[in-house]
């Protein structure tokens, strides 16, 4: 008897502490870097996909985030001074132009620019998460030219956005069959805080979500107001 209560016990313990290994699927603040895109005035203004207003809110939280969590970042644009132009605001604010030295490129594929190429392969991670625009031409080249040169690819969905919904979505249809994950602006977030108990992060990320989090940022600026009393 006493050796079927200590089998137990020992199973118990076992599937305790499975439990509490997280999955290596999951992005975590030091096993990858990031690749934002082209977010910039000109790419914007034929979007069908996402309204402007909330790709700059996921931008936003996308960029806050790899601020707030130290990721390695790589910040790119196309053209900035003959065509595409400046920058999202709420991309300025977290990677300033001044301090960030953004890589601009002529190629519509980032990964076929030598300085783009070398600025995030020199990250020394092998694994990237990339969001930008548009999602069908400026996202899906480097997606899937890491993918074949051995990365593994995470495509924030709703941080990119493209001249019509279908060519949005065949295009992470695309990249999902060639292997890359989808992953959303909260998603990446929520995935880098895992643990609220996490206090060093913990008031960034409500700061930021409270600012650029839609409903979500509503209901937590009400429930630590409320809650005082």
């Amino acid at each position: 008897m006493k050796k079927l209560i200590l089998s137990a016990l020992v199973a118990i313990a076992s599937l305790n502490s499975f439990a509490q290994k997280a999955s290596p699927l999951l992005l975590t603040p030091t096993n990858h870097a990031l690749v934002l895109i082209d977010y910039e005035s000109q790419m914007a203004f034929p979007l069908q996909s996402i309204t402007v207003d909330q790709l700059r809110q996921n931008t936003a939280i996308v960029a806050g985030a790899s601020k707030i969590f130290k990721i390695p970042t790589v910040v790119t644009t196309v053209a900035e001074k003959s065509f595409s132009g400046p920058v999202f605001p709420e991309l300025s604010e977290f990677y300033p132009k001044a301090t960030s030295n953004y890589i601009d490129r002529t190629t519509m594929n980032t990964w076929e620019d030598a300085n783009a190429y070398k600025a995030i392969t020199g990250k020394g991670k092998k694994t990237l998460v990339m969001g930008g625009l548009w999602t069908s031409v400026c996202i899906v080249g480097p997606v899937l030219s890491a993918i074949n040169d051995g990365y593994t690819v995470y495509v924030i969905t709703d941080a990119s956005g493209d001249v019509s919904k279908e060519a949005h979505e065949q295009a992470v249809t695309r990249m999902v069959q060639a292997g890359a994950h989808p992953i959303t602006s909260i998603q990446y977030l929520l995935e880098l805080q895992r643990d609220w108990a996490r206090g060093e992060t913990y008031k960034a990320v409500t700061d930021l979500v409270k600012k650029y989090g839609g409903a979500y940022g509503i209901g937590i600026q009400y429930s630590q107001e409320m809650l005082k009393h």
